[in-house]
């Protein structure tokens, strides 16, 4: 698709800001006003649309993308969406370990012991350690307070969380960004440890850097946007 308009602005409306085009508020593909409540977000999402060529690159609107599932999504019945994030802290990459006296886990423990415990103490909850794959449910203690996390979440913040989790494979690294001053590039190396001590043992392939590249900037740009989003 060719690119329709000349400028890019935005522009404050009831509720907060939107984004217009040539004059004219963008809407979501459900057809609502895609208005969000900061001026920082929507100078982002206009960023977006102004970084557009002639030839329109749907892979340069994450920012976009997420807002319109958080209001055309998100708004309307947030509770599968919470439902769905809970589930990555239900099995939660942290909690799931290497055989003890391997080097892997010693690196996991160095790594993500810190930031496990970080987050049971900001939170007030436990976390099972589980050596190897099998999985060990979480105590339903720990899934009652971090459903009620997710419940708390604007609907914008929880369609960032829900980017977050997924492409960490953790709800609390997803959580860990949302921290103010939290480290993101930090953060994912985090969540990448395993991926990355397999390259370091048999090599890093060009087509699986390529992937990883494209998750760590999906990421970071997702903890950018829940920053932008309050």
């Amino acid at each position: 698709m060719k690119r329709f308009w000349k400028d890019v602005s935005i522009g404050p409306v009831e509720g907060g800001w939107r984004v217009l085009l040539d004059g004219r508020g963008v809407k979501t593909p459900g057809g609502r006003a895609q208005v969000v409540p900061g001026a920082a977000l929507a100078e982002a999402l206009a960023a977006e649309w102004a970084a557009q060529g002639e030839e329109i690159d749907p892979a340069g609107f994450m920012f976009r993308d997420m807002a319109d599932y958080a209001l055309d999504v998100v708004a309307g019945d947030p509770g599968p969406v919470v439902a769905a994030v809970l589930k990555y802290g239900e099995t939660d990459t942290l909690c799931y370990r290497g055989e003890p006296g391997e080097a892997l886990t010693r690196r996991q423990e160095s790594e993500w012991e810190p930031l496990l415990a970080a987050e049971e103490a900001r939170l007030g909850v436990a976390f099972h350690r589980v050596s190897g794959i099998m999985h060990r449910p979480q105590p339903a203690e720990t899934l009652v307070v971090l459903e009620g996390v997710l419940a708390g979440l604007g609907p914008l913040r929880l369609a960032a969380v829900h980017n977050l989790a997924s492409l960490a494979a953790s709800l609390v690294v997803a959580l860990a960004a949302l921290e103010p001053g939290a480290d993101w590039a930090h953060l994912w190396n985090v969540a990448s440890l395993e991926e990355d001590w397999q390259a370091e043992l048999w090599g890093r392939d060009a087509e699986a850097e390529a992937r990883r590249e494209r998750r760590r900037v999906a990421f970071l740009a997702a903890a950018e946007f829940a920053g932008m989003a309050d």
